[in-house]
């Protein structure tokens, strides 16, 4: 009885004790019983004199008493019967032992009657108690003769019996009633705690599948208000926060149109369209500001309600920042290349038309001579294109003198630098050893050469330096150039990009020279950097493994018995 009820869900038996509530179950007997005692010698004389109520006395007191000091939460559950059985005993005696004064104190069966038809236990044998124990307290005394026989009374014994069992039928029924209510609610809810665990997992998972995809998601209902969004869209609504600005997206969010500067009005915002009811695809908006900038685009499906109204919607935003650069970069490309091309093929063209109406042979040469330069530099940058297009750079190392190879590549540019004015220094000590591919390295130092004079004003200087350090043979070539700024140094390897500055000086270029060297020198499994500042000039290092010879004759390398297995640097 007690135990159960600890599940019950009613706060004020949960808050007690086992000992505490069998206490208070058992309190209103022990009162009555109190009462009596005090009231016999002033309404029953006698009564306190008779052995056997002094006995029930006793045991009233010892029954209200255990239920406080035995420690019924270490027994098992039955145990708590012994507390209504001692009840049943305590009355026979009380009952029997006032026979004479209170023959009406059989009534009080209905304290342990009520105790043991809602305990649930043994209830058929509990209904019966209820009957047969009143009934045999009650025709006892009569058989005994200790008591006249009469009518009224034994009359008065079925009715107290009866009237037990039909309490005890009666409080056994509506607590089987309980319990089974009890059971149907339990059962709920379990079966609600298993759809929310349920649900609870669906949700985990759901918010795991939204956090992983790089699409910014964002739910909100039919008056507006968030109630979804996902990882990526806190990254996105975290990169347009602004202080001077609340936009619908959320707290303090800038969005631009198009053209990436017109701030995009309040009803034209996606959250806005998508809480009017509308759905859209492929809407292009910016946010943040500066180089933080991002293009997203947008899409918008309206949530329906049961009814078929107005419930949210659901809004993805996606990153299309490289998509939009991308097709920009393109089209800088086009017409880079078309510009590239255009002013050879003129040149071509031009002089072939002026040598055909030449009448003198010599000025027809030099015509044509001119035309075969615009053709050469016309097939270095087709070559330039197809090279930049190889998916891989073949390289065929073998033991090569930098030096020698340094010395070749500057003869082969004084030429330039002189008529720019630019002075080459080298400090190369001779002869320097590695292995390399002489031809692959020759592009390489021409690249870097090439660019140096061309992107240096007259009387500036291009220095050329190497050496070995730790086993790795390091490269500098420096100039006293324009420079560029850190970020663009950072690109400068990219194919077909171009600094701004340098973009906004003129100067001819593809922007695939570097992209081709840096791709030769990861080929040798090197590496090459920039470093630069505007106005300051540019150094870019290349560091390459090393291979010193055991031995060299008059300053020629000769075969040492190092096999090309023994110079590949170790992976």
């Amino acid at each position: 009885m007690f135990r159960e009820a600890e599940s019950s869900g009613v706060p004020f038996l949960e808050d007690l004790s086992l000992r505490t509530r069998m206490a208070l179950v058992q309190l209103p007997l022990t009162v009555i019983m109190g009462c009596v005692a005090l009231a016999a010698p002033a309404a029953w004389p006698g009564l306190l004199d008779e052995t056997l109520f002094q006995v029930s006395l006793v045991v009233h007191a010892l029954l209200f008493v255990l239920c406080w000091v035995i420690p019924w939460e270490r027994l098992p559950s039955v145990a708590t019967l012994s507390i209504p059985v001692g009840d049943v005993v305590a009355v026979i005696l009380s009952r029997t032992g006032a026979i004479e004064f209170l023959p009406g104190l059989s009534i009080l069966m209905i304290f342990p009657v009520i105790w043991l038809a809602a305990s649930g236990r043994f209830p058929k044998a509990a209904v019966l108690v209820s009957f047969v124990v009143p009934l045999v307290m009650g025709l006892v005394p009569f058989l005994l003769g200790s008591v006249e026989v009469t009518a009224t009374q034994v009359t008065t014994t079925m009715l107290v019996a009866l009237m037990l069992f039909a309490v005890a039928f009666t409080v056994r029924f509506v607590t089987a009633t309980l319990f089974l209510q009890q059971r149907k609610l339990e059962r709920k809810d379990a079966e609600l705690q298993r759809l929310l665990d349920s649900s609870k997992e669906n949700e985990d998972l759901l918010k795991a599948i939204l956090d992983t995809i790089d699409v910014g998601i964002t739910t909100v209902d039919a008056t507006g208000q968030v109630i979804l969004r996902n990882r990526q869209q806190e990254t996105f609504k975290h990169s347009a926060s602004s202080e001077d600005r609340y936009g619908a997206e959320g707290p303090d969010v800038v969005l631009y149109g198009q053209d990436r500067k017109t701030l995009l009005p309040e009803d034209r915002t996606p959250l806005s369209r998508a809480v009017r009811g509308e759905t859209f695809a492929d809407y292009y908006v910016w946010t943040g500001e500066g180089a933080g900038s991002r293009a997203l685009s947008t899409a918008a499906r309206v949530i329906r309600a049961g009814s078929g109204g107005f419930a949210g919607a659901v809004i993805a935003y996606t990153d299309v920042t490289s998509l939009v650069e991308a097709m920009a970069a393109k089209d800088e490309v086009i017409a880079t290349v078309s510009h590239e091309l255009r002013a050879p093929l003129t040149s071509i063209v031009g002089n072939l038309e002026l040598a055909q109406d030449a009448l003198d042979p010599e000025e027809a040469s030099s015509y044509v001579d001119i035309a075969y330069r615009a053709a050469e530099r016309l097939t270095e940058l087709v070559s330039d294109l197809l090279l930049s297009s190889s998916v891989a750079m073949t390289v065929h190392p073998r033991e090569t003198d930098i030096a020698g190879l340094i010395d070749s590549v500057v003869d082969s540019v004084s030429s330039q630098a002189s008529a720019a004015g630019i002075e080459i220094r080298t400090d190369v000590p001779a002869p320097l050893w590695t292995y390399t591919d002489p031809l692959r390295m020759g592009q390489v130092l021409d690249n870097l050469l090439s660019n140096a004079i061309k992107y240096t004003t007259e009387g500036g200087v291009v220095a050329v330096r190497a050496r070995t350090e730790e086993g790795q043979l390091r490269l500098d070539v420096s100039d006293t150039g324009m420079g560029m700024s850190a970020t663009d140094a950072e690109r400068v390897f990219d194919k077909f990009f171009r600094a701004r500055s340098v973009q906004s000086s003129a100067i001819p270029g593809t922007g695939l020279g570097l992209s081709i060297t840096k791709a030769i020198v990861e080929g040798h499994r090197g590496k090459i950097i920039c470093q630069s500042e505007p106005g300051q000039g540019s150094t870019f290092t290349v560091t390459l493994p090393s291979l010193v010879p055991r031995q060299h004759h008059r300053g020629k390398h000769q075969d040492s018995g190092i096999t090309a297995r023994d110079a590949l640097p170790a992976v």
